[in-house]
């Protein structure tokens, strides 16, 4: 019996084929290279054996053991030692990208395009550290960016969540008052996913001057996302695409390749803009309990904040136009490029799901993560029915639908009070 399927589940599996065939031809192009080093290292290996063979040869025949021959041969074995050592490392290097995905990708078995998975896994430890105070300011009307942190306050009022919701983690708030108004673990240590992306968003929109720039994609970065298993917005190696392109890819799918493109474009490594990142943590008052090791979200011991902390980037990511922008969009088509002549068609999944979900009023933003660590989480900006703006964060739901069901019962919860 042939299954019916609503517009949206269609959509949804023409992505799924799609990322599927592009995995598949990413993993061919892989073993093709892999090929070819074995052949150059074959090559190299049998050229220094045969030249060291020629010189034993040669020393024989003459029954000279001058000096002069003598380091004719310790050349001869040192060459053969660095070349091996060589075309070793770099065989060594291919094979492991040639190897299977890990776990750090949000698809699941599709690592292209789709930002979300459905299982998932306990996480969090206590972090400790309370922050106390109050009000906020409403992103109407704060400054963008900036250098201000941001306080939230629990009050009696505040709603102590237990069973209700799926998350293990969560944090609902008024941003008119900057009161809590619902909380579950709201301090406690968490895995933040390609929340990440939030934070990468944001100090790449600050330190950006024209978006129609261009940035050439890198075989490292699209090697980078293969070892580590990361969801992409399906960027190919050598693709020029804007920085326009690099944002709305980072956010709507969760593009690691697009992300990646941001760091190298803003600071030329990952590891020079993870130090921005850092520091508009400390510029927001977060770095005693946030701390962040790369861009993408890939799991990291050291690589943590929490709930109430990733309220604080959200909301300063909305009080940037750039960022508040990328993220309220459903979809966006990258340029035209000579990879992909008619662009890419990115989504995000998360407002396409729950736009037609009864939450009271209108989520407006939204991003996504997914690791075992830290199961489905995301992180949401939206509005009840009289304009009055809320941001909630939920972490390590049962799955992708259970996570988006956490905030349409929250939303719906507070619009009616």
């Amino acid at each position: 019996m042939a299954e019916n399927f609503d517009e949206e589940e269609l959509d949804e599996l023409r992505w799924k084929q799609h990322a599927q065939k592009r995995q598949e031809i990413r993993q061919k192009r892989q073993q093709q290279r892999l090929f070819k080093q074995r052949l150059k290292l074959a090559f190299v290996a049998g050229v220094t054996i045969i030249l060291v063979v020629s010189i034993i040869l040669i020393q024989k025949g003459k029954g000279n053991k001058s000096p002069e021959n003598e380091k004719i041969t310790a050349a001869g074995q040192n060459l053969t030692t660095s070349l091996e050592t060589k075309n070793g490392a770099e065989y060594a290097a291919n094979s492991e990208i040639a190897g299977f995905d890990n776990d750090n990708s949000e698809n699941g078995s599709f690592n292209n395009n789709r930002p979300e998975n459905t299982n998932s896994e306990n996480s969090g430890e206590n972090a400790g550290s309370e922050n106390a105070g109050s009000g906020t300011e409403n992103p109407a009307d704060a400054d963008n960016g900036g250098g201000s942190s941001y306080i939230y306050t629990s009050t009696e009022n505040t709603l102590h969540l237990g069973d209700e919701i799926n998350s293990s983690n969560a944090i609902f708030i008024d941003m008119e008052t900057g009161n809590i108004l619902a909380d579950k673990g709201a301090k406690e240590r968490i895995v933040p996913a390609s929340m990440t992306k939030v934070l990468t968003l944001l100090v790449a929109a600050e330190n950006i001057e024209n978006l129609d720039d261009t940035f050439q994609i890198t075989i490292d970065i699209t090697d980078y996302s293969f070892v580590n298993g990361c969801s992409n917005a399906g960027f190919e190696k050598e693709e020029v695409v804007t920085v326009r392109d690099l944002l709305y890819g980072t956010n709507l799918p969760s593009g690691a390749d697009a992300a990646l493109g941001l760091a190298v474009y803003v600071s030329g490594s990952q590891e020079a803009f993870v130090e921005l990142m850092n520091k508009k943590l400390e510029e927001l008052g977060l770095s005693e309990t946030a701390h962040f090791t790369n861009c993408i979200g890939i799991y990291d011991e050291n690589h943590y904040c929490t709930v109430y902390d990733m309220a604080v980037i959200m909301n300063a990511a909305l009080n940037n136009e750039t960022c508040r922008e990328v993220m309220s969009a459903r979809t966006y088509n990258t340029s035209l490029t000579e990879q992909h002549p008619e662009g890419i068609l990115l989504s995000n999944w998360f407002l396409r799901r729950i736009e037609d979900k009864d939450t009271g009023g209108e989520v407006i933003c939204g991003k996504t993560g997914y690791v075992n660590e830290s199961g489905s989480c995301a992180v949401s900006y939206g509005t009840d029915k009289n304009g009055r703006g809320y941001i909630c964060v939920t972490v390590n739901a049962a799955g992708k639908w259970k996570c988006i069901y956490d905030h349409v019962d929250l939303y719906k919860k507070f619009s009616e009070i």
